[in-house]
């Protein structure tokens, strides 16, 4: 009973089942309160006509011997009718049967007043031959000769021997009429059950074969079903929902087959990014050891262990590369000042840009307070310098400015006049568009680019950054990051702590 061919198939032919025991109840009450209804009303005044016709009955007698004899001429007229005479209270007095077929002595009278005072039929009395079982009946008053009422004069119609010969009848037909209903319902379920298995499984067996043919494709090529299904608007919504997940399920590998592409590039840049300071590491060091003691130079070793160094510092920008990967790392945003941050900058790079005689003008000429992750943002703009100096010429220059635009948005700009990036290099930073991403950071591709610029992707992620980047080989880059800055009252809150911090910063300078 697992396939739906077996459940519909059952559950037609229990309804069918059900449905038919109800109809055949329903039925039968019908049957007999029709019936009821019509011998009632056919012999309504029976009664009546009896007590007129006998002589006895029509003298108010109600207990005389003759009465007997009188009620078996009746019932030989009429072999379903049993006939008794009741006192005033309904004791039943006079009847022709054995007196062991008396089961109750006592009948109701007040459904006898109610029946002779014309009420509507069928109207079912005590029948004194059963004790759970009302029968339809007919009575009359019986009236003495000084026109007092003595008694009632009660019939039963459909006694015990109309019951006994129903009773055998009803058998016969019963079996008979169950043969012919189960054979009739089961052919009624089993043509039910093939209509409603070509109404129901047909599209069921399309969207079956569909689903088969689709597991021959690549998940790449953009499967979908074909079409609609007619049927129900489960089954529509059923189609429906397999393809918006076959959508989804081709995006995720289309991109995952992105995301391994660009890891490979990733890795093969990566490779040549640590195979250059470790083969300056090792031929420097290789280079001391060959020499005579007396020609080895500590410049050999300056070399080395700036080489050294800058391995270092690779591996340590790709553990951190990772742990952003894997979610380690998660914003903190607070209020900061923007001067304080680029003046705190400008400390950390100003030995470095010295040595290379290059110009570093950071400033703040808005004031501003923002809100965001201040280490964050910090390593962001670490590692935007650290690229900017390295491939910056001699006598060059690097530029941090504010630039709030006309639609009020707070822009920080990082320009530097060096070597400048390459198409594919642009085109991998120009993804971190915060308003075009529809992936986490988890799931972005890693760019074709260094760990530097990796890390600065993944981190304007975090920060929900908006990036725009312009660069030409040889002109130089420009980066224009999206900053979220505080409103009109908390600006007038900040402005005193801001002067103090442009002073500070001015105090240095002069220093």
């Amino acid at each position: 009973m697992k396939s739906l061919f077996s459940r519909i198939l059952l559950a037609a032919t229990l309804v069918i089942l059900i449905l038919f025991i109800v109809l055949w109840q329903w039925q039968q009450f019908s049957q007999e309160f029709s019936r009821n209804q019509i011998q009632q009303s056919l012999h309504r005044d029976l009664a009546e006509h009896m007590a007129h016709i006998n002589p006895l009955l029509s003298k108010g007698v109600t207990s005389d011997a003759a009465l007997k004899e009188a009620f078996h001429d009746f019932m030989l007229l009429g072999p379903s009718f049993e006939i008794y005479t009741l006192d005033n209270q309904g004791q039943v007095i006079a009847y022709d049967a054995n007196e062991e077929k008396i089961k109750q002595q006592q009948v109701d009278t007040s459904l006898i007043t109610t029946f002779i005072n014309g009420a509507k039929l069928p109207l079912l009395g005590t029948d004194p031959r059963s004790t759970n079982k009302d029968k339809i009946f007919s009575a009359a008053k019986l009236i003495n000769s000084q026109g007092e009422q003595t008694g009632y004069l009660y019939v039963i119609i459909g006694g015990e021997d109309f019951d006994s010969w129903q009773s055998i009848v009803g058998e016969h037909q019963s079996t008979q009429f169950w043969t012919a209903a189960i054979v009739i319902s089961s052919a009624f379920a089993i043509l039910l059950f093939v209509l409603l298995l070509k109404i129901f499984t047909q599209p069921l067996s399309r969207l079956e074969h569909d689903l088969r043919l689709l597991a021959s494709h690549k998940l790449n090529d953009g499967l979908t079903l074909p079409g609609q299904y007619s049927g129900s608007s489960e089954i529509n919504q059923l189609s429906h929902h397999i393809n918006t997940l076959l959508a989804a399920l081709s995006g995720q590998h289309q991109a995952i087959s992105r995301q391994q592409e660009e890891r490979h590039a990733f890795m093969l840049h990566l490779s040549h990014d640590l195979k250059t300071p470790l083969t300056s590491l090792q031929g420097y060091i290789d280079t001391w050891l060959l020499l005579p003691e007396h020609e080895r130079s500590n410049d050999l070793i300056e070399v080395a262990a700036r080489s050294g160094q800058h391995l270092q510092q690779l591996l340590g920008q790709l553990l951190e590369l990772a742990a952003l990967e894997n979610g380690q790392i998660t914003a903190k945003f607070q209020d900061c000042s923007l001067s304080q941050q680029l003046l705190e900058l400008k400390q950390t790079f100003a030995p470095r840009a010295k040595s290379k005689a290059i110009e570093l003008n950071f400033s703040d000429s808005h004031l501003l307070t923002i809100n965001t992750d201040p280490q964050l943002l910090q390593r962001v703009l670490n590692n935007l310098i650290d690229n900017a100096i390295r491939y910056t010429p001699e006598q060059g220059k690097i530029t941090i400015e504010t630039l709030i635009s006309e639609d009020n948005k707070l822009w920080l700009q990082v320009i530097d006049n060096g070597s400048g990036m390459h198409k594919h290099e642009l085109q991998a930073l120009k993804q971190l568009n915060h308003k075009a991403m529809v992936i986490s950071s988890k799931q972005t591709a890693l760019p074709q680019l260094g760990i530097g610029l990796a890390i600065v992707r993944q981190l304007l992620n975090l920060l929900g950054c908006v990036i725009e980047i312009d660069s030409m080989p040889g002109k130089g880059s420009q980066f224009r990051l999206e900053l979220k800055q505080l409103n009109a009252a908390e600006k007038d809150e900040q402005n005193d702590s801001q002067v103090q911090v442009l002073q500070t910063a001015e105090t240095i300078k002069a220093q």
